[in-house]
């Protein structure tokens, strides 16, 4: 046997042991605690919305006064986004998804002690540097500890756990702003990610596919695998074969290299209007509600419902991509989600209450299934070197969308009231649906697997 060919057979090629194998038990840990990072995430995230009526009340001041305490967060999400992203793909996916976690429980707990709206604003530009980076990087790490062919659900499921937590929020809020307020609603908040964080750092692992890079780390890559009933013998070497020799580029310079350049266009165009869209539910959906004169407590539960719609359209729409590829689909949820808003509009908001809040479930549900796709849509267009950055760069720009709406919420919902704000969000989805009829590499069509990955342990 030639020398070539016994160092060939003393590398792994852990892409395709991921890829191929089987998902087990410990796997499926990781991608859960993955996921209750991004529950944590959505909860926190979501709680200014919630709070904001309260606030209004108590300080007497108008919506328009309180965009900028909005914004700051929005703006800390972006900074948040860009930067995990970079800091994931060079020092590891589990210091950057720990970290997270605890800045913006740190920062939200802060907020109950705020003596104004710029203190707020403050915390919650540090809160939104935590909760910006633990999207990209918790969706990077249930990315490279999925096989290939649950890789789309078991993303797009850690991703919505965003509107989850949201849901989990406005449960959380009636049950705590009537007895302890907004302060004790921000404390409370604010003190379980901390703690949970402490969790992560005694258990979730860094990923195979980054220690697979790192040649001083492969005796923890082998332990890893260990755990994950993949036993490789010592002296073993370990390869990323497809994307090593297909993309070789690494850095936020390889998302515009040939080929690539309008993906990754198409996708920030997508994430801008869509997180516009949703940011403006998650900010202003229940203070336009009571502006319309409908009470807290039903105002609450439009966002609620909205969350509600989202983790089941999410989930649907994953289950349909994963058999029939992502491009009609999300194209469909984009088409629907603008009818839907314009529907709402001819409903009489004081006297078809049932109705419009399950039309706001409805709405949710599209909008939603068409933003935590685009997740799995990222983790399939970006390369392991580039994946946490290709995909932070593309929530980082659509975080822009997400401060627009802040400001645009806002004034929208004074000029215009709520024909004008749900106009805001067909016309926002439209642009989503032009952005993704435009992406080239959508997920394709699955193919049924080889006899001897059916069986998993």
């Amino acid at each position: 046997m030639s020398t070539h060919t016994v160092e060939q057979a003393k590398t792994v090629d852990i892409g395709r042991v991921l890829d191929e194998g089987a998902f087990t038990g410990f796997q499926k840990l990781v991608v859960c605690l993955a996921a209750l990072s991004i529950v944590m995430d959505g909860f926190d995230g979501q709680l200014i919305g919630f709070a904001i009526p309260s606030l209004i009340k108590e300080w007497g001041i108008t919506r328009n006064a309180f965009a900028p305490a909005v914004a700051a967060g929005l703006v800390g999400m972006g900074i948040g986004s860009a930067f995990a992203g970079l800091f994931a793909d060079r020092f590891g996916r589990r210091l950057a998804i720990i970290g997270s976690v605890f800045v913006f429980g740190l920062a939200t707990s802060l907020i109950s002690l705020s003596p104004d709206i710029t203190t707020i604003a403050i915390l919650r530009f540090f809160a939104g540097l935590g909760i910006g980076g633990a999207l990209p990087t918790s969706t990077t790490m249930t990315a490279e500890f999925s096989p290939a062919r649950r890789r789309t659900l078991a993303v797009t499921a850690t991703i919505v756990c965003v509107p989850l937590g949201g849901m989990l929020a406005g449960l959380f809020a009636n049950l705590v702003l009537p007895h302890y307020g907004w302060r004790g609603l921000f404390l409370l908040g604010g003190l379980l990610p901390v703690a949970f964080s402490v969790l992560l750092w005694f258990v979730i692992p860094e990923s195979p596919r980054y220690l697979a890079r790192q040649p001083h780390r492969w005796d923890e890559l082998r332990h890893l695998l260990k755990r994950m009933s993949r036993t490789v013998a010592a002296d073993i070497r370990f390869s990323d074969a497809r994307e090593q020799t297909t993309h070789p580029r690494a850095g936020f310079g390889a998302l515009f290299a040939p080929g690539q350049a309008r993906d990754t266009m198409a996708l920030w165009i997508a994430f801008f209007m869509n997180l516009l869209a949703v940011y403006s539910a998650f900010s202003w959906l229940p203070t336009m509600l009571a502006g319309e004169g409908l009470s807290p407590s039903v105002a609450g539960s439009g966002l609620t419902a909205y969350n509600v719609g989202g983790v089941l359209g999410a989930l649907l729409c994953a289950l349909i991509i994963g058999r029939f590829g992502s491009r009609v689909p999300m194209l469909l949820c984009c088409l629907a989600a603008a009818a839907t808003a314009l529907l709402l509009r001819s409903l009489d908001v004081a006297n078809q209450t049932t109705l419009l809040v399950v039309g706001i479930g409805l709405h949710g549900l599209f909008v939603n299934a068409v933003q935590c796709t685009m997740y799995a849509l990222c983790a399939y267009i970006y390369p392991t070197q580039v994946r946490a950055t290709g995909t932070a760069a593309a929530l980082a720009f659509g975080r822009l969308g997400a401060i627009l709406s802040a400001f645009a919420g806002a004034i929208v919902i004074t000029q215009g009231g709520a024909s004008g704000y749900l106009a805001m969000l067909a016309g926002a989805m439209l642009f989503v649906f032009v952005a993704l009829l435009s992406v080239r590499k959508h997920i394709p069509r699955a193919t049924v697997a080889p006899a001897h990955l059916k069986k998993e342990h």
